[in-house]
């Protein structure tokens, strides 16, 4: 469980004797928590060997490559789910940044980087017609060079859902300069199946630095299937 202590604790997060602390537009709450059934799916394995192969991949590296990471956390602080500044340990950057690489098909690396941008676009309208099964998302330009775009997306979801978080899954990535719009109709129909009218479709999309391993925050959209 994460906490922010004040004059008593003021915010919360996780999990703590079988109870699970969040918060969300209505305030925070705490909830029983619920072990849902293990699927071991292909895309979870694929997940688990790859965050198991960085593991070794850390172990593996000499003194000085582990020391370049361990002298560059300071470059590459984030902010957590409450707003304060937190600085990762060496390894924790080590598989963050490669964990990224390697979700955008690119080689891992074993040195750390010196921070760089990461070239974006914005995302645009997402349609999705059941007549031929399309799902198909506008983006304002291009994807930009030496960037990968990843794509997430959900199921088909009930049509009063306004917000998903867990719900979405890597269903594809989009090399640089790849135009818009962004073709999602067999990639989404490989991982989740179809679709009918009615049902609302959320599609996520960020940017990986494919020298660096850095990734923009995540832009969402949906739409109802017509």
């Amino acid at each position: 469980m994460k906490a922010k202590f004040g004059s008593f604790i003021v915010d919360g997060r996780g999990k703590v004797n079988g109870h699970v602390i969040s918060k969300n537009r209505a305030g925070s709450y705490i909830r029983t928590k619920v072990t849902p059934v293990n699927p071991r799916s292909a895309s979870q394995l694929t997940v688990r060997n790859r965050l198991s192969g960085l593991a070794i991949g850390w172990r593996a590296l000499t003194a000085a490559q582990r020391a370049s990471f361990n002298g560059a956390t300071k470059n590459f602080q984030h902010t957590n789910i409450f707003g304060d500044l937190k600085t990762p340990s060496g390894f924790n950057l080590y598989q963050k940044l490669n964990n990224n690489l390697l979700l955008a098909g690119q080689a891992q690396i074993t040195g750390a980087p010196n921070p760089g941008a990461v070239l974006s676009v914005n995302i645009g309208a997402l349609t999705c017609t059941v007549a031929g099964q399309v799902v198909s998302l506008a983006i304002s330009a291009a994807v930009p060079a030496a960037t990968t775009c990843v794509v997430r997306a959900t199921t088909g979801l009930s049509a009063g859902i306004s917000f998903v978080k867990s719900q979405l899954r890597v269903i594809t990535t989009f090399p640089p300069a790849q135009a818009s719009p962004l073709v999602l109709t067999a990639s989404w129909a490989t991982k989740f199946g179809a679709f009918v009218a009615g049902q609302r479709i959320f599609v996520s999309i960020e940017f990986v630095n494919n020298v660096t391993g850095q990734v923009t925050i995540q832009q969402i959209t949906s739409a109802i299937a017509a």
